[in-house]
Protein backbone atom coordinates (compact mmCIF):
# COMPACT_ATOMS: atom_id res chain seq x y z
CA UNK A 1 0.00 0.00 0.00
CA UNK A 2 2.84 2.39 0.89
CA UNK A 3 4.36 1.80 -2.56
CA UNK A 4 1.06 2.62 -4.26
CA UNK A 5 0.75 5.89 -2.25
CA UNK A 6 4.36 7.02 -3.06
CA UNK A 7 3.88 6.56 -6.83
CA UNK A 8 1.17 9.30 -7.16
CA UNK A 9 3.36 11.70 -5.08
CA UNK A 10 6.35 11.03 -7.35
CA UNK A 11 4.21 11.60 -10.45
CA UNK A 12 2.91 14.86 -8.99
CA UNK A 13 6.43 16.06 -8.14
CA UNK A 14 7.64 15.22 -11.67
CA UNK A 15 4.74 17.16 -13.19
CA UNK A 16 5.50 20.17 -10.96
CA UNK A 17 9.18 20.14 -11.97
CA UNK A 18 8.22 19.86 -15.65
CA UNK A 19 5.79 22.77 -15.30
CA UNK A 20 8.46 24.89 -13.57
CA UNK A 21 10.94 24.18 -16.39
CA UNK A 22 8.39 25.16 -19.05
CA UNK A 23 7.56 28.35 -17.14
CA UNK A 24 11.26 29.13 -16.76
CA UNK A 25 11.93 28.68 -20.49
CA UNK A 26 8.94 30.86 -21.32
CA UNK A 27 10.20 33.55 -18.97
CA UNK A 28 13.70 33.43 -20.47
CA UNK A 29 12.29 33.61 -23.99
CA UNK A 30 10.11 36.58 -23.13
CA UNK A 31 12.99 38.35 -21.40
CA UNK A 32 15.30 37.74 -24.36
CA UNK A 33 12.63 38.96 -26.78
CA UNK A 34 12.05 42.03 -24.62
CA UNK A 35 15.82 42.64 -24.57
CA UNK A 36 15.95 42.37 -28.32
CA UNK A 37 12.99 44.76 -28.61
CA UNK A 38 14.76 47.20 -26.30
CA UNK A 39 17.89 46.95 -28.39
CA UNK A 40 15.85 47.65 -31.52
CA UNK A 41 14.20 50.63 -29.87
CA UNK A 42 17.55 52.09 -28.80
CA UNK A 43 18.85 54.63 -31.32
CA UNK A 44 21.87 53.45 -33.28
CA UNK A 45 25.15 55.02 -32.34
CA UNK A 46 26.09 57.92 -34.61
CA UNK A 47 28.91 57.20 -37.07
CA UNK A 48 32.33 58.45 -36.04
CA UNK A 49 33.04 61.95 -37.33
CA UNK A 50 34.96 62.05 -40.55
CA UNK A 51 38.44 63.38 -40.35
CA UNK A 52 38.67 66.80 -41.88
CA UNK A 53 40.70 66.81 -45.03
CA UNK A 54 43.88 68.74 -44.57
CA UNK A 55 44.16 71.73 -46.89
CA UNK A 56 46.53 71.18 -49.75
CA UNK A 57 49.85 72.85 -49.06
CA UNK A 58 51.21 75.00 -51.85
CA UNK A 59 54.59 73.83 -53.07
CA UNK A 60 56.89 75.69 -55.40
CA UNK A 61 56.41 74.72 -59.08
CA UNK A 62 53.43 72.54 -58.05
CA UNK A 63 55.64 69.71 -56.88
CA UNK A 64 54.16 66.87 -54.82
CA UNK A 65 57.36 64.92 -54.18
CA UNK A 66 60.29 65.72 -51.89
CA UNK A 67 63.17 67.78 -53.26
CA UNK A 68 65.38 64.69 -53.32
CA UNK A 69 62.96 62.91 -55.69
CA UNK A 70 62.54 66.01 -57.85
CA UNK A 71 66.31 66.06 -58.41
CA UNK A 72 66.15 62.47 -59.65
CA UNK A 73 67.13 60.68 -56.45
CA UNK A 74 70.24 58.57 -56.17
CA UNK A 75 73.80 59.82 -55.85
CA UNK A 76 73.47 63.07 -57.89
CA UNK A 77 70.64 64.24 -55.61
CA UNK A 78 72.70 63.28 -52.56
CA UNK A 79 75.55 65.45 -53.85
CA UNK A 80 73.31 68.45 -54.58
CA UNK A 81 71.60 68.21 -51.17
CA UNK A 82 74.88 67.68 -49.27
CA UNK A 83 73.91 64.29 -47.88
CA UNK A 84 77.62 63.45 -47.98
CA UNK A 85 79.41 66.69 -47.15
CA UNK A 86 82.85 65.46 -48.19
CA UNK A 87 81.77 64.51 -51.72
CA UNK A 88 79.70 67.68 -52.18
CA UNK A 89 82.48 69.92 -50.91
CA UNK A 90 85.01 68.07 -53.08
CA UNK A 91 82.89 68.47 -56.23
CA UNK A 92 82.36 72.17 -55.55
CA UNK A 93 86.07 72.63 -54.79
CA UNK A 94 87.16 70.93 -58.03
CA UNK A 95 84.71 73.01 -60.05
CA UNK A 96 85.97 76.19 -58.40
CA UNK A 97 89.62 75.24 -59.05
CA UNK A 98 88.88 74.52 -62.73
CA UNK A 99 87.01 77.81 -63.11
CA UNK A 100 89.90 79.75 -61.55
CA UNK A 101 92.38 77.88 -63.73
CA UNK A 102 90.57 78.43 -67.01
CA UNK A 103 88.83 81.76 -66.41
CA UNK A 104 91.08 83.79 -64.13
CA UNK A 105 94.46 82.32 -65.08
CA UNK A 106 93.30 81.93 -68.71
CA UNK A 107 94.61 78.39 -68.98
CA UNK A 108 93.25 76.51 -72.00
CA UNK A 109 91.58 73.11 -71.71
CA UNK A 110 93.52 71.48 -74.54
CA UNK A 111 96.81 72.74 -73.12
CA UNK A 112 95.93 71.41 -69.67
CA UNK A 113 94.95 67.98 -71.00
CA UNK A 114 98.16 67.71 -73.05
CA UNK A 115 100.38 68.79 -70.14
CA UNK A 116 98.73 66.31 -67.76
CA UNK A 117 99.16 63.48 -70.27
CA UNK A 118 102.82 64.38 -70.91
CA UNK A 119 103.58 64.49 -67.20
CA UNK A 120 101.79 61.21 -66.46
CA UNK A 121 103.38 59.33 -69.36
CA UNK A 122 106.86 60.65 -68.49
CA UNK A 123 106.57 59.56 -64.85
CA UNK A 124 105.35 56.06 -65.73
CA UNK A 125 107.93 55.63 -68.51
CA UNK A 126 110.86 56.64 -66.29
CA UNK A 127 109.54 54.56 -63.40
CA UNK A 128 109.19 51.45 -65.60
CA UNK A 129 112.77 51.79 -66.90
CA UNK A 130 114.26 52.63 -63.52
CA UNK A 131 112.98 49.40 -61.99
CA UNK A 132 115.40 47.39 -64.17
CA UNK A 133 118.35 49.13 -62.52
CA UNK A 134 117.12 49.01 -58.94
CA UNK A 135 115.78 45.45 -59.33
CA UNK A 136 112.20 46.20 -58.33
CA UNK A 137 108.85 45.37 -59.81
CA UNK A 138 107.62 47.76 -62.51
CA UNK A 139 104.52 49.84 -61.71
CA UNK A 140 101.17 48.19 -62.28
CA UNK A 141 99.30 50.17 -64.91
CA UNK A 142 95.59 49.25 -64.76
CA UNK A 143 93.58 48.62 -67.89
CA UNK A 144 91.00 51.33 -68.32
CA UNK A 145 88.03 50.93 -70.65
CA UNK A 146 84.76 52.80 -70.98
CA UNK A 147 81.75 50.47 -70.44
CA UNK A 148 79.38 50.39 -73.37
CA UNK A 149 76.05 50.15 -71.53
CA UNK A 150 76.20 53.46 -69.55
CA UNK A 151 77.32 55.32 -72.67
CA UNK A 152 74.40 53.94 -74.68
CA UNK A 153 71.95 54.76 -71.87
CA UNK A 154 73.27 58.30 -71.61
CA UNK A 155 73.08 58.74 -75.39
CA UNK A 156 69.51 57.40 -75.41
CA UNK A 157 68.38 59.76 -72.63
CA UNK A 158 70.18 62.72 -74.24
CA UNK A 159 68.66 62.07 -77.67
CA UNK A 160 65.20 61.70 -76.11
CA UNK A 161 65.51 65.03 -74.31
CA UNK A 162 66.80 66.78 -77.43
CA UNK A 163 63.93 65.38 -79.52
CA UNK A 164 61.42 66.48 -76.90
CA UNK A 165 62.91 69.98 -76.89
CA UNK A 166 62.78 70.17 -80.69
CA UNK A 167 59.13 69.03 -80.67
CA UNK A 168 58.29 71.69 -78.07
CA UNK A 169 59.95 74.42 -80.13
CA UNK A 170 58.09 73.24 -83.23
CA UNK A 171 54.77 73.37 -81.38
CA UNK A 172 55.51 76.88 -80.12
CA UNK A 173 56.50 78.07 -83.59
CA UNK A 174 53.20 76.79 -85.01
CA UNK A 175 51.31 79.51 -83.11
CA UNK A 176 49.13 77.27 -80.94
CA UNK A 177 50.03 78.65 -77.52
CA UNK A 178 50.74 82.37 -77.15
CA UNK A 179 51.49 82.12 -73.44
CA UNK A 180 54.18 79.48 -73.96
CA UNK A 181 55.61 81.47 -76.88
CA UNK A 182 56.05 84.60 -74.75
CA UNK A 183 57.55 82.57 -71.90
CA UNK A 184 60.16 80.91 -74.13
CA UNK A 185 61.04 84.22 -75.80
CA UNK A 186 61.52 85.81 -72.37
CA UNK A 187 63.77 82.94 -71.24
CA UNK A 188 65.91 83.16 -74.39
CA UNK A 189 66.14 86.92 -74.00
CA UNK A 190 67.38 86.57 -70.40
CA UNK A 191 69.93 83.96 -71.52
CA UNK A 192 71.16 86.28 -74.26
CA UNK A 193 71.73 89.05 -71.71
CA UNK A 194 73.54 86.68 -69.35
CA UNK A 195 75.62 85.32 -72.26
CA UNK A 196 76.74 88.81 -73.22
CA UNK A 197 77.99 89.40 -69.68
CA UNK A 198 79.93 86.16 -69.22
CA UNK A 199 81.20 83.26 -71.29
CA UNK A 200 79.92 79.70 -71.37
CA UNK A 201 82.39 78.43 -68.76
CA UNK A 202 81.38 81.07 -66.22
CA UNK A 203 77.72 80.41 -66.93
CA UNK A 204 78.27 76.68 -66.42
CA UNK A 205 80.10 77.36 -63.15
CA UNK A 206 77.32 79.63 -61.91
CA UNK A 207 74.74 76.93 -62.70
CA UNK A 208 76.91 74.34 -60.91
CA UNK A 209 77.18 76.53 -57.80
CA UNK A 210 73.44 77.22 -57.82
CA UNK A 211 72.71 73.48 -58.01
CA UNK A 212 74.88 72.98 -54.93
CA UNK A 213 73.33 75.82 -52.90
CA UNK A 214 69.72 76.59 -53.90
CA UNK A 215 68.20 73.07 -53.47
CA UNK A 216 69.74 72.48 -50.05
CA UNK A 217 68.68 75.94 -48.83
CA UNK A 218 65.18 75.47 -50.20
CA UNK A 219 64.87 72.05 -48.55
CA UNK A 220 65.90 73.60 -45.24
CA UNK A 221 63.58 76.63 -45.41
CA UNK A 222 60.78 75.36 -47.68
CA UNK A 223 58.08 76.06 -45.06
CA UNK A 224 59.02 79.75 -45.20
CA UNK A 225 59.68 79.95 -48.94
CA UNK A 226 56.47 78.25 -50.16
CA UNK A 227 54.00 80.76 -48.60
CA UNK A 228 55.93 83.65 -50.09
CA UNK A 229 56.03 81.87 -53.46
CA UNK A 230 52.27 81.30 -53.26
CA UNK A 231 51.62 85.02 -52.78
CA UNK A 232 53.99 85.87 -55.63
CA UNK A 233 52.30 83.32 -57.92
CA UNK A 234 48.84 84.76 -57.18
CA UNK A 235 50.07 88.27 -57.91
CA UNK A 236 51.76 87.19 -61.16
CA UNK A 237 48.54 85.47 -62.29
CA UNK A 238 46.56 88.64 -61.58
CA UNK A 239 48.98 90.77 -63.59
CA UNK A 240 48.98 88.24 -66.41
CA UNK A 241 45.17 88.22 -66.48
CA UNK A 242 45.20 92.00 -66.88
CA UNK A 243 47.86 91.80 -69.59
CA UNK A 244 45.94 89.03 -71.36
CA UNK A 245 42.72 91.02 -71.31
CA UNK A 246 44.26 94.25 -72.56
CA UNK A 247 46.92 92.98 -74.99
CA UNK A 248 47.01 89.24 -75.73
CA UNK A 249 43.29 88.83 -76.38
CA UNK A 250 43.51 91.43 -79.14
CA UNK A 251 46.25 89.56 -81.03
CA UNK A 252 44.89 87.31 -83.83
CA UNK A 253 45.35 83.61 -83.17
CA UNK A 254 47.29 81.15 -85.29
CA UNK A 255 45.63 79.26 -88.14
CA UNK A 256 46.08 75.83 -86.53
CA UNK A 257 44.15 76.82 -83.43
CA UNK A 258 41.29 78.20 -85.55
CA UNK A 259 41.16 74.99 -87.57
CA UNK A 260 40.85 72.94 -84.39
CA UNK A 261 37.87 75.00 -83.26
CA UNK A 262 36.19 74.56 -86.65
Amino acid sequence: MADHEEQPHKAESLLEKFAEKIHGHHHDGSSSSSDSDDERKKPSAPPPPKEEEKPKIFRLFGRERPVHKVLGGGKPADVFLWRNKKISAGALGVATALWILFELLEYHLLTLVCHVLILGLAILFLWSNATTFIHKMPPHIPEVSIPEKPVLEFASVLSSEINQGIATLREIASGRDLKKFLLVVAVFWVFSIVGSCCNFLTLFYIAFVLLHTVPVLYEKYEDKVDPFAEKATIEIKKQYAVFDEKVLSKIPRGPLKDKKKV
